[in-house]
């Protein structure tokens, strides 16, 4: 499967450890208030603030710590004041990786993504190499064993999807930005339970990666990377079959 889904599906499923959830609160709290900051602090009409809020109720954020969050990313209350860019580069075999970047200390962020891709067989590219193969779009994963086809190609099409993927174990809905909601609601509405929805950045080409070694490296990078306090999100064109996936997880 594409590395942006199903390392999208990894990592949501290793957030759930309750280890990593003080990581995850904090990268969802720097989303909201840069949202708020840009937006508004109104997420009725702030898509980027509804979608962070969203995220929030979905790891169980407590509403203090969201109103706390908008707050400060609107000025009402003192907070840090994050940048957010791009870093892009490679990782082993030459898959594209695009990180997005929010942090308080540019020098810092550049020196730790730098040593992470050095100190696991990747390196940094400039500015722009990998960034044209991605397309930002909603992206709906569900298991194939608790999903009828049928049914979900139905409401996929009526609600507006662009596409539906049938992936080894997985279907994946991608959407445009616009559509993303009303495709999740529909979902919803009909009960039905996917993986994870999220906005993300889908891969216009893969790169198949059927080294078992190679495919853990690249792994222990894309983890590497999304440890790291000053990455959002990073994206990948990896596609690494699930049999390979299965023996290394």
């Amino acid at each position: 499967m594409s590395g942006h889904s199903k390392w999208s599906t990894i990592r949501h499923k290793k957030g759930a450890a309750d280890a990593k959830r003080g990581k995850i609160f904090t990268k969802i709290i720097k989303e909201i208030m840069v949202a708020a900051r840009m937006g508004g602090g109104d997420p009725n009409a702030n898509p980027r603030l509804r979608a962070a809020v969203l995220a929030a109720k979905a790891e169980n954020m407590p509403k203090d710590n969201i109103d706390r969050a908008i707050k400060k990313g609107a000025g009402e209350m003192d907070g840090v004041n994050y940048e957010e860019f791009n870093y892009e580069g490679y990782g082993p075999s030459g898959v594209a990786i695009l990180l997005e970047i929010m942090t308080d200390n540019r020098n810092r962020a550049a020196s730790e993504i730098r040593h992470i891709f050095s100190r696991n067989g990747g390196n940094m590219g400039e500015a722009g190499c990998v960034a044209w193969m991605f397309d930002k779009k909603g992206s709906i994963v569900f298991n194939k064993e608790g999903v009828s086809e049928e049914e979900l190609m139905e409401v996929a099409l009526e609600a507006g999807a662009e596409d539906v993927k049938d992936v080894e174990t997985q279907f994946e809905v991608i959407t445009s930005l616009e559509d993303f909601s009303a495709v999740k609601d529909a979902f919803d509405s009909r009960g039905m339970t996917y993986e994870l929805a999220e906005i993300t950045m889908v891969p216009q080409t893969t790169v198949p990666v059927s080294d078992e070694k190679v495919a853990l490296q690249l792994l222990k990078l894309m983890d590497a990377l999304e440890d790291s306090d000053d990455v959002q999100h990073a994206y990948a064109n990896f596609d690494i079959p699930d049999e390979i996936l299965n023996a290394i997880s």
